[in-house]
């Protein structure tokens, strides 16, 4: 067996997303002025940073005006501003715009901006690489190391060229092992790093269960006519019922382009609903389907978003480093925004780490990160809507939004209620038995306004290096058969929005079925490893930068 090459960091981020990319500019900025420098590495698993970005997205530039306050001047791709915000509910055949008066001031989106997350992520890495910052792409990390003393010493990449048979092919390099004073995980939403430190130093252990959506998106370009630069849209209501939480977005963007986005929170309880055809069946509206007809779908993705906010922050810090952005859950759930928080965090956990290193200290808690989230505005920006999506779950749409609307008024106004709500149930644990369910029929789509997985996923650009293990592994194998599909239908065929997962008919027929993974197909949303009901799927990294590869998302 060949051994592991080496490389020594004073800090190593895993993850090149606005946190991780944040925390990386912010070392530097630190050092700079300081007169100490120091290394950092930032290792990404996409192909390139931003091909596995993918979010709404309108940006409140709070945190980067903090970060880089001349971003203008240097071409930040924040060229859309919020000209209009609409709220809409929605009925089966009809839509109510809320007047903006009633929202709460939380909910303005004036001075943000409409933007390609993933295209702001690629500029921030031109401005960590000059500044001195290595970052590598294509490089997934898939291991945690740790020192003698049980505290994190750095990630190790994994090994390449392994065939699906899990034996060396000719092609064969064993990963890096990427060795650092400090780590810091920004993996994004349900990191399989991220994972796997939770538990080990059980940092969930005095907060609430973790929760999540998942949020589907397309870009489309459409008709120069209908577009409106800036117009930012959030619907309620049709097409999902109203003790299921969801909505959607529309933003319009720069050249002609619009992001529509369908999000569903994963604590649904029918194991026959698909929140890709949700999406499918809700472009059909008539406040919406006008907008895209004659129009072009150029772009589609997946994510899982957290949504447990406040109550459901793990502790940040382990022995050796700290969880940043949505690694640790920072989304702002009513907002539908998290870049802001996952940026000011990235810089927080920067800030302690650079202190730590110029002392001289290495692989011990920073625990001045914690300290200065609880200062922070992150911490009151997800303090005083800490209730809203658990009074959503247990009251519903309707009565939930009143309740939660008025909350987030009184909180405006210094009033708001004075305890903290739980969430509940883990989303792993909401559906019901598929005897007790109703099953839905979607409607086929016309190939025009809705789609089916296949060819989503084909624009996705998401591709796979075939001979290699599946990165999606299951606990018992028999599982799926045997006691997902008696019990729920076996819902990861519905609840994957990229096909993965199918119920298949064995060879021969004779009414034997076996469960199939088409790994290849995987957009790593990670939602198979959030609701899978026997919590027999764990979702790990494939080799090299498989996955999508998002444009302008």
């Amino acid at each position: 067996m060949s051994e592991r090459e080496a490389m020594e960091f004073d800090v190593v981020v895993v993850g090149a997303g606005p946190a991780g990319l944040s925390a990386a500019i912010r070392l530097k900025q630190l050092a700079a002025a300081g007169d100490h420098d120091i290394t950092v590495c930032v290792i990404e698993k996409g192909s390139e940073v931003g091909a596995h970005i993918l979010s709404g997205a309108v940006i409140d530039p709070i945190a980067l005006n903090e970060l880089i306050p001349d971003w203008k001047d240097k071409g930040a791709p924040l060229n859309t501003p919020v000209t209009d915000d609409h709220f809409l509910y929605l009925t089966e055949t009809g839509s109510i715009r809320f007047p903006n008066f009633l929202m709460p001031p939380l909910m303005n989106n004036h001075g943000n901006y409409v933007v390609s997350l993933g295209n702001v992520c690629r500029w921030l890495a031109t401005q960590a690489e000059a500044m001195g910052i290595e970052i590598y792409p294509g490089f997934a990390a898939a291991e945690v190391l740790y020192d003698e003393a049980g505290a994190v010493r750095g990630v190790a990449t994994g090994d390449m060229g392994i065939g699906r048979d899990g034996e060396k092919t000719d092609h064969y390099e064993p990963g890096i092992e990427l060795h650092a004073k400090y780590t810091l995980i920004a993996e994004g939403v349900r990191g399989s790093l991220a994972k796997m430190l939770i538990a080990k130093f059980n940092l969930a252990k005095n907060s609430d269960v973790p929760k999540f959506g998942i949020g589907i998106k397309e870009l489309w370009e459409i008709e120069p006519a209908k577009h409106k630069p800036g117009l930012v849209t959030h619907t309620m209501g049709w097409p999902l019922d109203s003790s299921t939480g969801g909505g959607s977005f529309m933003y319009h963007a720069e050249n002609n382009q619009v992001a529509i986005g369908f999000v569903l929170h994963l604590n649904y309880k029918n194991p026959y609903l698909s929140p890709f055809d949700e999406f499918q069946r809700f472009k059909h509206h008539p406040a919406i389907k006008p907008t895209l007809e004659g129009g072009r779908r150029i772009s589609y993705g997946a994510r899982a978003i957290t949504e447990g906010g406040f109550q459901s922050v793990p502790k940040l810090t382990f022995p050796g480093g700290a969880l940043i952005g949505c690694s640790a859950g920072f989304v702002n759930v009513p907002r539908i925004k998290g870049s802001h928080n996952a940026m000011k965090t990235g810089m927080m956990a920067a800030e302690a780490a650079f202190a730590a290193v110029k002392a001289g200290r290495s692989r011990d808690e920073l625990t001045d990160y914690p300290a200065a989230y609880r200062k922070s505005w992150v911490y009151k920006d997800l303090k005083r809507v800490r209730n809203v999506k658990p009074l959503w779950s247990k009251l519903g749409l309707h009565m939930g939004l009143m309740v939660g609307g008025l909350d987030m008024w009184m909180n405006q106004l210094g009033i708001g209620l004075p305890f903290t709500l739980g969430h509940g149930k883990a989303d792993d644990a909401t559906l019901l038995p598929a005897a007790k369910a109703t099953p839905i029929a979607y409607p086929k789509p016309d190939g025009k306004i809705s789609f089916d997985k296949l060819s989503s996923v084909f624009i996705s650009n998401t591709n796979h290096e075939e001979n290699q293990p599946i990165h999606l592994k299951l606990t018992d194998p028999a599982i799926p058969i045997a006691v997902n599909l008696p019990l729920w239908a076996e819902p990861a065929q519905r609840y994957c929005p990229a096909g993965v997962y199918e119920v298949v008919d064995m060879d021969g027929g004779g009414g034997g079925k076996r469960f199939q993974i088409n790994a290849q197909n995987c957009v790593h949303c990670k939602t198979c490893d959030i609701k899978d009901p026997s919590r027999n799927i764990t979702w790990t990294v494939p080799q090299g930068g498989g996955g999508p590869n998002y444009p302008n998302m």
